[in-house]
């Protein structure tokens, strides 16, 4: 019990760093403990992950230097225990082919294909079912995932999650790309 304890407030403390709140396409206000900035995001290549919670959108928009939401999809993000943390990361490095060593899969099949890996602690956005929630990763469809993975450059692009709703910026590209 106190095991289980020590580990919620462990997950808690490295999952609350940071509030990402989107309060633009391209500007996002970061709250962290007392101090709160403005970051914005014009001129850079990111991509948000508004994760699976109430009031998120269980969805990723990829976002050129511009500021257009070019591509957008469903995901699945961190169950109970396993929250993924808040906060803008760079991408640290990309693989293609992945098994997690702390979660390997019984069948000895990768199952964190296409990883996108954003901290050092092996978050990352990979090839997953969106239907099942994650360790702590987000689960990309495989067909999405695909193209986001040839997109994302590490140390240029960044990953943004947030627990607030980003798809009212997103909603006019949307419809002008014709996605769902």
């Amino acid at each position: 019990m106190v095991k289980y304890i020590l580990h919620i407030l462990i997950l808690t403390i490295l999952v609350s760093s940071a509030e990402i709140i989107p309060l633009s396409k391209t500007l996002f206000l970061e709250k962290d403990g007392n101090s709160t900035k403005k970051i914005d995001m014009i001129g850079k290549e990111f991509i948000v992950v508004s994760v699976r919670e109430p009031g998120s959108d269980g969805r990723f928009y990829a976002v050129d230097a511009e500021g257009t939401v070019w591509w957008s999809g469903i995901i699945t993000s961190g169950k109970n225990d396993f929250a993924t943390p808040s906060g803008i990361y760079p991408v640290l490095y990309k693989k293609r082919y992945h098994m997690s060593r702390q979660y390997p899969s019984e069948d000895g099949i990768n199952n964190m294909d296409f990883s996108i890996f954003f901290t050092d602690r092996g978050h990352a956005l990979h090839k997953g079912s969106t239907k099942w929630l994650s360790h702590g990763c987000i689960h990309i469809d495989p067909k999405e995932i695909e193209v986001i993975y040839r997109w994302a450059k590490p140390g240029k692009t960044k990953i943004i999650i947030t627990r607030s709703s980003y798809l009212r910026f997103a909603k006019p590209d949307m419809r002008k790309f014709g996605l769902r």
